[in-house]
């Protein structure tokens, strides 16, 4: 029983060590304080200070922008693809290939796009920074989607087809209704994952617009300030939210295909 119970040490740690740091964050957003780093007492000052601020004002807005243009465009193309690689084919190349933008190191996808949108002459912008996150989001999507789908009842499928129903009224009625669980899920991933994605903005977006996420990086090259953290606080808030959400909205799309 006691050596059971060490085995929980290494376990605790960890998560003391991964979430530690972010509650001090947390703490020190509402602090009255200048500083980053000594507490002086509760305020919410620096929550109000970021409503006034233009710059991350404005970053907020294009973050949002990219994140439900990329989570839309994501979210389609991820689905038709999970659809397509688990009703279509039987391809594990075409597996590997399509799950490589979730595999491949942000730097690689960020500087192979930036070649191709010079290769093709696009000029960048916030559109070009859609399509980067849409192309790394939808792997993502394909994921999720697809693993609802090996839940799903294909004889569904099988029946209305078999009933007269061409393909396309049988995705819609009746494949996509059991999907949909899966798809709001994926959808909530790839938004969080475009809300707080800097690499590949970074590398995408040009210079003529800034997300909250680069707005954020060129802020702390000065130094941490209860600004940030409160900034960083709010982007933590909605990135669980999404998560939480995402990982219920499973849960739900199981159970209702569980044995009674």
């Amino acid at each position: 029983m006691r050596r059971a119970r060490l085995l929980y040490v290494p376990f605790w740690a960890t998560f003391v060590f991964l979430y530690l740091p972010i509650a001090v964050l947390v703490v020190m957003s509402f602090n009255s304080g200048e500083s980053a780093y000594t507490y002086e007492g509760f305020s919410l000052k620096w929550y109000g200070e970021l409503a006034g601020d233009e710059r991350v004002v404005k970053g907020l807005a294009n973050t949002i922008i990219v994140a439900f243009g990329s989570t839309a465009l994501a979210t389609v193309l991820g689905t038709l693809l999970a659809v397509g690689l688990a009703r279509y084919t039987r391809s594990k190349t075409l597996d590997a290939l399509a799950l490589m933008p979730a595999v491949l190191p942000d730097l690689v996808v960020g500087i192979g796009l930036l070649v191709f949108y010079s290769t093709i002459q696009l000029t960048l912008g916030l559109y070009s920074v859609v399509l980067a996150h849409a192309v790394f989001s939808m792997a993502f999507v394909a994921a999720v989607v697809r693993t609802r789908l090996t839940n799903a009842d294909p004889s569904l499928e099988e029946a209305s087809l078999d009933l007269g129903a061409g393909p396309v009224v049988t995705f819609m009625k009746i494949t996509l209704p059991q999907l949909a669980p899966g798809i709001v899920a994926g959808a909530l991933l790839a938004f969080t994952l475009s809300l707080d994605e800097f690499v590949i903005a970074f590398f995408t977006i040009g210079n003529s617009e800034q997300t909250l996420p680069i707005v954020i990086y060129s802020m702390i090259r000065f130094g941490v300030t209860p600004e940030i953290n409160a900034l960083a606080s709010l982007l933590l808030l909605v990135s669980f939210t999404a998560v939480i959400a995402g990982q219920r909205l499973t849960k739900i799309g199981e159970s209702e295909r569980a044995p009674d």
